[in-house]
């Protein structure tokens, strides 16, 4: 990789392919790191099968929108290279290559989990070998639970090759009439509203699978016919959703488009391997065609259903219980949320700390009769959200809400489209934002008379206002009353609900706007400091880092003497530990118990990390640029001491700690699991037994009082 001139230094590659990694097989590499959990012996088993259903999942979103994207760029000779200068060709090969590696290993994982689960006494039994009084009882629910909502379809030239939905499973048949010359072809789709495995009656948790128990009964549907030949397969659809510029109307375009979309061009087929190559070919020319991925998989289709068996009650096979704190400080002044903030920002760590603190914040001021007004973006907000009805409350009780709702929230669109509606109805003001950017900010505003005068009290949160996911996610809410960045959010909502560009912000950095510049100017001050002699360093949390322009720069800053750590849950680009590229920064990934998203970013600012004078900032965005350059993100400096330590002395810290549930990425792209030394330490378990941020009120109001975690010395 690595070259020494002719004076003997290094000179760093040049080459795209030995100075990046590619985003897509960076992406395939953090779900090799799901799946690895499902084999995780320190987890509950059920937990460990959890983890196998989520890496299902996300290789089923990855083939609906990545590669969807890439197969689209091939049909439209469109030939853009990646980040480390590969083809659309070549990336769709390694794909292809890598996911199929990740599904043999998924099923394997599923035989090894399976014989575990047995000796549990939670079973998937062949309907084959049931006894006498089960295969009764399936014979009755299949005549009464499932035969009725089947719908068998010919194959013939008057009835043609049907539809098959995204994510589909179905079953492809071929029978043999007697007497008749030619074998008869069937179709049955297996209806998504039926449960795909059915528990059997008795104390033992002794489960079948849909489509085993269809094919056991195929005779109830195709009397007088013995079968032939019959297997599942599975399909994928392009369900991304392009918004084309030309979009007069985002409500309109968007019912119109999710409509569409569940009419996608199919990008990836699984079939059964035991079908026979007639019906496969028949699969594959009605529905693939040469841009489609196909493959042949023995075992279970669609590893993401499995997630229907960890809903089982067996406690002792999942994590015990974890109920999170509500912060101290609001306790203190007995529930009023603004008297709490007025006092001192706080700082909450979910899903440590309750979000039911954002849901009292806004309740509280859906009730208060000084709050004049509410904003408020939504991004994700979940089927059942107590935010829509705190804002629809604000809205009847007279109180002027503005609510920003992103329409483009991939998969999120129809619920989107449904909160608007409600809230417009309400008497919220709903505004949908661009066409061409997604509001990706999490800000909630609310501006209190008091005094005589105006107040803003603001939330800004590093995750979604979704009180599901905000308790399996880690992320940050900042609460404050300083106006000159309640002033800074302001201009942000002006920005998206009427494209007034902002004046001059005063603490916050906006994209589309400065947010990357102002990043590489903080970048560059570190290798200021490394010049000067000073202590320099960089210490960064995100879920994605892939911007080659902040990559390069911290090429740069690793060269210049700044030493630079990077805890990166999902893909990076970046190649660490390189001589004469990047031989000062360290790569990390946390997997484990809950799912890391909150960003941090600190910056040394003359000493080393942790320090007092650090530059701190949270922000609802990665260091992608997507982030940067098509969305609104704001990235916002902690200002106050206490809470500035907090976060930067004990979160993370934490995450730089963690050796039980890391990852630590090498410079060929290889994630090496952490071994844990003399010293194990378990980020999440630590901050679930202790309660240490600004949310515990009195006890940290002297902030020497933070208990703070040490790092070991790198000499």
């Amino acid at each position: 990789m690595t070259v020494k001139n002719e004076s003997g230094a290094m000179t760093p590659p040049e080459d795209p392919s030995q100075r990046y990694f590619n985003r897509e097989l960076s992406w395939l590499a953090f779900n090799s790191r799901v799946l690895a959990e499902a084999s995780n012996k320190a987890y509950p088993l059920l937990e460990r099968l959890r983890f196998l259903s989520i890496s299902g999942s996300n290789l089923d979103e990855f083939f609906m929108v990545r590669v969807a994207g890439l197969i689209g760029q091939q049909t439209r000779k469109i030939e853009e290279l990646s980040i480390d200068g590969q083809s659309v060709g070549d990336q769709l090969n390694a794909i292809r290559k890598a996911s199929n590696d990740i599904m043999d290993l998924q099923q394997k994982t599923w035989e090894g989990l399976k014989r575990e689960l047995a000796r549990e006494g939670i079973k998937l039994l062949p309907p084959a070998t049931l006894g006498k009084r089960a295969k009764d009882w399936l014979s009755e629910h299949f005549e009464n639970q499932i035969l009725p909502v089947l719908t068998p379809q010919a194959l013939d030239p008057a009835h043609p090759f049907p539809f098959i939905p995204n994510q589909g499973l179905s079953l492809i048949i071929e029978m043999q009439e007697e007497g008749a010359p030619e074998p008869v072809r069937q179709i049955v789709m297996i209806p998504s509203s039926l449960p795909r495995f059915i528990r059997l009656p008795g104390e033992k948790a002794n489960y079948v699978v849909l489509e085993a128990v269809i094919q056991t009964f195929i005779a109830r549907l195709f009397p007088d016919h013995k079968l032939v030949a019959a297997g599942a397969f599975r399909i994928i659809r392009d369900s991304d959703i392009e918004v084309e510029e030309e979009a007069e109307d985002l409500v309109r375009y968007f019912r119109t488009a999710i409509k569409r979309r569940r009419r996608g061009r199919v990008i990836r087929i699984k079939m059964d391997r035991s079908l026979p190559d007639s019906l496969q070919r028949l699969i594959r020319n009605e529905l693939g065609g040469d841009i489609t991925m196909v493959s042949e998989q023995a075992g279970l289709l669609g590893i993401s259903d499995l997630g229907q068996l960890v809903s089982e009650d067996f406690p002792h096979l999942k994590f015990p219980p974890f109920t999170p704190r509500f912060p101290e400080r609001i306790l203190e002044h007995d529930g009023d949320c603004f008297a709490a903030i007025r006092q001192k920002d706080i700082v909450v760590h979910h899903p440590y700390e309750s979000f039911d603190v954002v849901l009292a914040f806004l309740e509280q001021a859906a009730r208060d009769p000084q709050v004049v007004a509410i904003k408020q973006t939504l991004y994700r907000a979940g089927k059942q959200s107590a935010v829509i009805r705190a804002l629809c409350e604000a809205a009847e009780a007279g109180k002027s809400v503005t609510a920003i709702v992103e329409l483009k929230a991939r998969f999120d669109e129809e619920q989107n489209l449904h909160w608007a509606s409600q809230l417009e109805n309400a008497g919220v003001q709903v505004v949908y934002g661009f066409v061409d950017m997604k509001t990706h900010a999490k800000i909630s505003m609310v501006v209190r008379r008091e005094d005589g005068g105006l107040r803003t009290y603001c939330h800004f949160g590093t995750g979604n206002y979704h009180p599901i996911t905000a308790k399996i996610y880690t992320d940050m809410s900042f609460f404050t009353a300083d106006p000159e960045i309640g002033r800074d959010a302001s201009q942000i909502f002006h920005y998206v609900t009427g494209y007034i560009e902002p004046e001059k912000l005063s603490h916050l950095s906006m994209s589309p706007f400065s947010m990357r510049s102002d990043l590489i100017k903080l970048i560059a001050a570190e290798i200021e400091a490394a010049r000067l002699g000073k202590p320099a360093a960089i210490w960064c949390k995100v879920n994605s880092l892939v911007d080659k322009a902040i990559i390069d720069a911290l090429y740069q800053a690793s060269e210049a003497g700044v030493e630079i750590d990077l805890v990166v849950r999902g893909i990076c680009c970046l190649r660490p530990g390189i001589p004469g590229l990047s031989s000062r920064i360290r790569v990390k990934s946390v997997i484990g118990r809950f799912l890391e998203h909150s960003r941090i970013w600190a910056f040394g600012n003359g000493g080393h990390l942790p320090n007092r004078k650090a530059k701190v900032f949270i922000s609802s965005a990665d260091w992608m640029q997507r982030n940067f350059d098509r969305r609104v993100e704001y990235m916002l400096p902690i200002l106050n001491p206490t809470v500035h330590d907090q976060i930067l002395d004990q979160v993370m810290v934490a995450n730089l700690l963690d050796n039980e549930q890391s990852w630590q990425l090498n410079h060929l792209g290889n994630y090496v699991r952490m071994r844990a030394s003399d010293h194990p330490f378990n980020l999440h378990h630590y901050f679930m037994t202790n309660p240490s941020l600004s949310g515990r009120g009195e006890a940290l109001t002297d902030r020497n009082n933070v208990p703070r975690l040490t790092l070991p010395s790198r000499t």
